[in-house]
């Protein structure tokens, strides 16, 4: 899986489906057209983690995501019947939207299928963006099917999202900018859904001037491309918070550059994935979606792996669903111990809320929410269950506090997140 040091062992291997000088050309093509993003160091980032963390901020595009780039490659590669005909592709995130917002904007009629599911404020804002929408099947894959089939009968160009080496391209573009911002990055961190991104940075990274270890993640419920590299069969399914990179069939393209360009591939979970949302936000003041967190999260579970090592990561995409942020937000709240529910069994007499109380006024902790308990509970008919949401500096804090109401006489436990 690691690159071919030998130009000799090079030479007698197939051509790769895209080239440095393919990436080049789609810069030339898409400057001006879309935002050329920041690459800047994170010191907070950097002194959590033991190595030097550039972060591009992809999330700052237009649509906010990086998939923008690959789309206008492609559509201003087409011939003037073809751009005549319009475009088609099967997406319910972030390909649409970058999709129908370019196409409107150079005049081309766009069609986005997408799964009935699919929710609504994804509908209208690829509508937003002038696209007609189609709502087929209840899996992605019937969506696609229904694309393909509409693209045959009427004569539009299908856009696949990834396995396209226009498309690869341009996303590929993300990485000549990385590298002009920072020119010593020796490893790049980049998530995998269907492969277009990596195949793209990687082909820059590898002709770079010095070495670049390119680094893919994926999220551990949907590790297509690591079970194809490794030749295993691999479940893909599940509820991620990576949605943009849950894919369950890599690219055909995609997959022969990552075999051949990538160096590794690592796995996160969803807590890692929850987490590093949370620290871009709280650290960053910046919004990422799962997928665009992925290289963080990567970079936060893999710590030796990546310490002393000068790290870039893609926040590939910012579209996360804001009851979902808010959720996140909270869930590492509790995790870190800084929002807590402590359970506190009393005896059902004068006074008992009032000392509790005091204690955490002693301590200095802010209660939120107060909730008796007293009909729908196994305890005697005089007892009583005090549930008490808190908010804490830290979990050292929040453990201080435990072991008060202990001292006190009291039964306390904490209601944990999952």
């Amino acid at each position: 899986m690691n690159a071919l040091a030998s130009t000799d062992a090079a030479a007698i291997l197939p051509a790769l489906p895209i080239s440095i000088a393919d990436v080049i050309a789609a810069r030339d093509a898409i400057a001006g057209a879309v935002i050329r993003t920041p690459c800047l160091v994170s010191k907070t980032l950097s002194e959590l983690t033991g190595a030097e963390v550039w972060i591009k901020f992809e999330n700052l595009q237009f649509t906010a995501a990086y998939k923008e780039r690959g789309a206008l490659n492609k559509l201003l590669s087409l011939t003037p019947e073809q751009r005549a005909c319009g475009v088609i592709a099967a997406s319910a995130g972030n390909h649409a939207q970058g999709l129908a917002y370019h196409a409107r904007r150079l005049g081309i009629p766009a069609t986005i299928v997408m799964p009935r599911f699919t929710p609504m404020v994804k509908i209208q804002q690829t509508e937003g963006h002038g696209a007609h929408v189609v709502l087929h099947g209840e899996k992605f894959e019937e969506a696609s099917a229904e694309a393909y089939r509409l693209a045959d009968q009427r004569g539009y160009v299908f856009v696949h999202p990834f396995d396209d080496p226009v498309v690869m391209a341009g996303q590929g573009t993300v990485a000549l900018e990385m590298l002009e911002d920072a020119p010593h990055l020796d490893t790049l961190i980049v998530p995998i859904g269907g492969g277009g991104l990596i195949s793209g940075m990687s082909t820059v990274a590898k002709a770079h001037a010095t070495p670049i270890e390119v680094v893919g993640v994926q999220a551990e419920l949907y590790p297509s491309m690591w079970g194809k590299l490794r030749h295993e069969s691999v479940s893909c399914d599940g509820d991620t918070l990576a949605e943009g990179i849950a894919v369950k069939t890599p690219g055909v393209l995609t997959f022969q550059v990552v075999e051949r360009l990538v160096d590794d591939i690592v796995l996160v979970g969803e807590r890692e994935l929850e987490h590093a949302v949370a620290m871009l936000l709280t650290i960053e003041k910046t919004v990422a979606e799962g997928a665009g967190a992925a290289g963080l999260a990567a970079l936060l579970a893999h710590p030796r792996r990546f310490r002393g090592r000068k790290v870039g990561l893609v926040l590939c995409g910012g579209n996360i669903d804001t009851r979902l942020l808010a959720n996140v937000l909270l869930r590492d709240l509790a995790r870190s111990g800084r929002l807590a529910r402590l359970r506190i069994r009393l005896k059902d007499r004068p006074g008992q809320l009032f000392e509790v109380a005091r204690i955490f006024e002693q301590q200095q902790v802010n209660i939120l929410e107060v909730y008796h308990q007293r009909v729908f509970t196994n305890l005697p008919a005089k007892g009583l269950i005090t549930d008490i949401e808190c908010e804490t500096r830290d979990r050292d804090h929040l453990d201080r506090l435990v072991e008060t109401l202990r001292a006190a006489g009291y039964d306390v436990r904490m209601v944990e997140a999952d």
